[in-house]
């Protein structure tokens, strides 16, 4: 199946929770990033066109800040192909401050692969 995709991902060699601020509970486990989304990992399918406002924590290498936060909507998702007990989840990025935004930016510049 080809790759729809117009702006290329980057794989992220961090390990870094997204959580929902509503509930404080992980969404997901960061794997894929690029400039206007993100493929995470998680343990249960989530609905298509789903909006969730999320939070990251953050290092010192990237942020004096805590957190940084987001919205974003669930664009796919499917089962993994070796770990039949996980999902793979792509999101649109669909609303971040500018300064969250330039530091999602570097996330990607220093963990981006």
């Amino acid at each position: 199946m080809p790759d729809k995709r117009k702006i290329p991902r980057k794989k992220f060699a961090f390990y870094m929770r997204v959580l929902d601020d509503n509930t404080d509970q992980t969404v997901g486990h960061l794997v894929e990033v690029s400039v206007k989304g993100m493929r995470l990992e998680t343990t249960a399918p989530l609905p298509l066109g789903q909006e969730y406002n999320v939070h990251m924590e953050l290092t010192p290498d990237v942020s004096d800040k805590l957190f940084m936060f987001a919205s974003i909507r669930t664009k796919w998702c499917k089962t993994d192909d070796i770990m039949p007990n996980l999902y793979r989840v792509g999101f649109e990025i669909i609303n971040m401050s500018p300064h969250d935004y330039e530091i999602y930016q570097r996330l990607l510049e220093i963990y981006g692969e």
